[in-house]
């Protein structure tokens, strides 16, 4: 009978280890949506949003509740977008900023991971940076810029400086997120194998808190793009060169609302495409990675 027993206790345990694995498993019962499928859902709600805003636009615009400087024609803010890509001028104005943003952005993606990774990790630290560290992401970026002009000048160095205070702390503090939300028994698991610190955070604290690190990342890059659209309008100079925000502060002293709207037009698909092109594809394949594939 005790022989019995045993030949059974091993496929009821096979059994549940294959039902946990089961558990484990994404999933994927439903067929992918086809591509036109997939195009209606993901292009044709924008654009439907897009014209309805510009139908009403123009209907406010034909109503002429406001003169036309303050409230120019969909038609007018349209014929001054096709004369700066005609000419390359929108392209020139959208490399300025992009290659700086971009550039600063990486340069705080360094500095605010070992920090972050500091402040998660150690007491002291923690009880000493942490409360800064959410009152600099409160604190609005623009603040920072008269004295980043007086520190540097009005030279490219402001502009950074804007830029990495403005992004620095946001992902810092998504990285003590993500990292706090880590089951205990990971972090001992690797101690338990002789993993040291560095081995740590690469291999078991970075990955698992890869969700809440993203989150910290995407707006990390939201902040410091409105840090260096509020620099770049509040100091503007020849060494800087001319960027999104120089073009819309022209408009505003040109007193041509066509101007200032075609700016915040470039600096909107700008957001827009960075978070189409880079964050929504990085969010998919984490979630797909953690058999959350639905949410997005």
């Amino acid at each position: 009978m005790p022989q019995l027993e045993d030949a059974t206790a091993e496929p009821d345990a096979a059994a549940v280890e294959a039902g946990l694995d089961a558990l484990d498993t994404p999933v994927t019962t439903a067929k992918p949506p086809s591509g036109w499928r997939r195009f209606t859902r993901s292009v044709l709600p924008p654009v439907a949003f897009l014209v309805l805003v510009v139908a009403v636009w123009q209907a406010l615009w034909a109503a002429a509740f406001w003169p036309e400087y303050q409230l120019p024609a969909p038609l007018a803010v349209g014929t001054e977008l096709w004369n700066l890509l005609s000419s390359g001028d929108a392209f020139g104005f959208v490399w300025t900023s992009v290659h700086r943003a971009v550039l600063g952005f990486l340069i705080a993606i360094v500095i605010a991971t070992p920090l972050g990774l500091l402040v998660a990790k150690v007491k002291l630290v923690r009880a000493g940076i942490g409360p800064f560290l959410s009152g600099l992401q409160s604190l609005p970026s623009v603040a920072w810029v008269p004295a980043a002009v007086l520190w540097f000048g009005v030279e490219p160095t402001a502009m950074y400086v804007v830029l990495l205070l403005g992004s620095v702390p946001s992902i810092a503090n998504g990285l003590v997120s993500g990292i706090d939300q880590i089951p205990p028994i990971l972090p001992r698991v690797g101690k338990v194998l002789g993993a040291g610190r560095l081995a740590t955070a690469r291999h078991i604290l970075l990955p698992a808190a890869l969700p809440g690190y993203l989150a910290g990342l995407k707006q990390g890059w939201a902040f410091s793009w409105r840090s260096l659209m509020a620099a770049e309008i509040i100091a503007t100079s020849p060494l800087l060169g001319k960027g999104l925000g120089a073009y819309l502060d022209d408009g505003r002293f040109l007193n041509d609302m066509s101007t200032v709207i075609s700016a915040i037009v470039l600096i909107l698909l700008v957001g827009v495409g960075i978070e189409l092109l880079v964050f929504r594809p990085l969010e998919r394949a984490v979630l797909r990675a953690r058999g959350l594939s639905g949410a997005l």
